[in-house]
């Protein structure tokens, strides 16, 4: 497991280290029941206080995105989530967002902007 965190976004780092894990699991990158880095481990790959990992932790256990075991560690929690259908469409819809913001900078209108999408779509399979 990959993160990246940035001391000057202007965003907590133990949210920034939440949202990576939210992503990772909504996208489907960290899988049902993958363990997580130990505390110490992600602490020091991240450079950041081990406390800062924790609450991370603690937090995404709170929200049902990961589970503790005892003695065993952070597990991805068991099966789909509300959290992580919404944690998708949050995703998708920042996306989106952005997408449509730059289109109408360009001055692409929607109708283009869908034959785009469509065509890209086709590319991909």
């Amino acid at each position: 497991m990959q993160l990246h965190i940035s001391p000057s976004d202007g965003v907590p780092i133990y949210q920034q280290i939440m949202n990576q894990i939210k992503y990772l699991a909504a996208s489907g990158r960290l899988r049902e029941g993958e363990q997580l880095p130990p505390v110490r481990k992600l602490a020091e790959q991240l450079l950041v206080n081990p406390n800062t990992v924790a609450r991370a932790y603690r937090e995404l256990e709170s929200d049902g995105v990961v589970a503790s075991r005892r003695g065993a560690g952070v597990f991805v929690a068991n099966g789909v989530s509300p959290l992580a259908r919404r944690e998708q469409n949050k995703i998708i819809n920042e996306r989106i967002d952005m997408l449509l913001a730059e289109a109408k900078q360009m001055n692409v209108d929607l109708a283009t902007l869908l034959k785009l999408i469509r065509q890209r779509e086709r590319q991909m399979k």
